[in-house]
């Protein structure tokens, strides 16, 4: 739980605030920007609500920030909101929320399907959460991107008997998952999911494209959105740069709309435009490689 005498002196003057305890993870900025922005290191109220929505949003942030920094001196209720998640992106696509601490707030995804359901990343195991997974029809396979960001992806399996994906070189952050991945190649896990390996950022990292449209990225793409445009975290990247710079550039001969990371903002473009962003982006990671 926040405290307010941990509160940063950057927020803006007002309930809501955030305390020194935040790891910077983004969740509150995704969720409500109108409210949070960033400092070098931490995340803070620029502009306290000025709409319901606003609230409804800051509220939301709240309960789901992994490390419990933010807090309010407002009468609002944060219970009235743990109904929303998971949040709808698209489609059968969803925001879980509830990012764990575990995996450094990164963000998590459900995918609704005839074939079953899909977990990307693990979010919180919450019984909340659980019950709405339930009522959503179940998780027959999580999909995990990489080592940082198994979280609870173990107790999910455990619960819902769900199938794990994961590269081999990732294998020890789940060492019994039931599907292991190997080599470099790209390949269909089932009807509408493409696995494309991505090394670079760790040296198992996958990126999963869902129906030719929704690209889940773990930590290898997001959008910046101070620079309005695609970027990759060179300062985050764990296992070798010049070998993020080669995925990136085979991952943008593929064809997406949306980009779904596990840190940073999320982005959805016309094709034509993420492609002619991807180009650009591989063009400036590969300047920053000489």
């Amino acid at each position: 739980m926040a405290s307010l005498s941990e509160r940063y002196p950057d927020n803006a003057a007002g309930d809501f605030y955030v305390d020194r305890t935040c790891i910077d993870c983004d969740a509150c900025r995704r969720i409500a920007p109108a409210v949070f922005a960033e400092a070098d290191d931490h995340a803070y109220v620029h502009r306290q609500p000025q709409t319901r929505e606003d609230r409804h949003h800051a509220l939301q942030a709240l309960v789901c920030c992994p490390t419990g920094s933010i807090g309010s001196q407002g009468g609002d209720r944060p219970a009235s909101v743990l109904g929303d998640f998971p949040l709808p992106v698209e489609g059968p696509v969803f925001y879980c929320g509830f990012a764990s601490p575990k995996s450094y707030g990164g963000s998590s995804y459900f995918v609704q399907h005839p074939g079953g359901n899909w977990l990307i990343d693990s979010p919180k195991f919450l019984p909340r959460l659980v019950r709405r997974f339930e009522e959503m029809g179940g998780i027959a396979t999580i999909f995990l991107t990489h080592s940082d960001d198994v979280a609870d992806a173990r107790l999910y399996a455990e619960r819902f008997g769900s199938k794990r994906i994961i590269h081999r070189d990732e294998l020890h952050a789940q060492p019994d998952s039931e599907i292991v991945l190997d080599g470099e190649r790209h390949g269909e896990l089932a009807a509408d999911f493409l696995a494309i390996p991505t090394p670079g950022h760790t040296q198992g990292h996958c990126v999963l494209l869902y129906a030719g449209r929704f690209l889940f990225t773990g930590d290898h793409l997001a959008w910046s959105r101070h620079q309005r445009r695609l970027t990759a975290h060179r300062d985050y990247c764990w296992y070798s740069w010049p070998r993020q710079v080669e995925s990136m550039a085979r991952l943008a001969e593929h064809s997406f709309e949306w980009v779904l990371p596990g840190h940073g903002q999320r982005v959805h473009l016309p094709r034509e435009q993420m492609r002619r962003q991807m180009t650009d982006l591989v063009a400036r990671m590969r300047d920053q490689t000489e």
